[in-house]
């Protein structure tokens, strides 16, 4: 797939796959960020390059600071607020997903699941582990059915201390 930009030129996914192991769903996300942009008027830049393909290798939940923290060290020159487009960018072409939890901060995840997920969040530390669960599936959607509700979006965080943090002494 090919995607012309304002200046003419040709910008092709596998600049940025080549470089990393990409999953056929984040290749057509991928391409669906390539013609979003370009919808925009956005060039394909090196450094946009290098904030995707690190939040895409990473694959955490980040906070535009510390993904900038993580940048900065691979690409000196790069600014904050280019940090936070990229990622709003990624967002708005569906790429990826911002999540509050319990913070002021919003937290930017990658859109890569096949299945939908729920975060355990721990208060001490603020790790976050993904986890699924049918049982909770399955009452959602009885609980939506129960109440003839339409259920375009859910999320369940669920808030505590983990195994590492329990296992600390104080």
């Amino acid at each position: 797939m090919k995607v012309k930009i304002k200046n003419k030129k040709e910008v092709l996914p596998e600049k940025l796959s080549k470089r990393i192991k990409i999953s056929p769903k984040n290749r057509s996300g991928l391409e669906r960020l390539l013609k979003c942009q370009a919808k925009r008027g956005l060039k394909f830049s090196k450094k946009r390059a290098a904030i995707i393909e690190h939040f895409i290798k990473a694959d955490r939940h980040y906070t535009v600071e510390q993904l900038y923290n993580e940048i900065k060290e691979v690409v000196p020159n790069i600014g904050y607020s280019t940090i936070y487009r990229t990622l709003k960018l990624l967002v708005d072409c569906g790429m990826a997903r911002t999540h509050h939890f319990g913070e002021t901060d919003a937290r930017f995840e990658l859109v890569h699941k096949e299945q939908h997920h729920d975060h355990l969040v721990c208060e001490k530390c603020g790790r976050i582990i993904e986890f699924t669960d049918n049982g909770i599936e399955k009452l959602q959607n009885a609980v939506a059915k129960k109440h003839n509700f339409l259920v375009k979006n859910r999320e369940l965080q669920i808030f505590g201390v983990c195994k590492r943090c329990q296992q600390r002494k104080h």
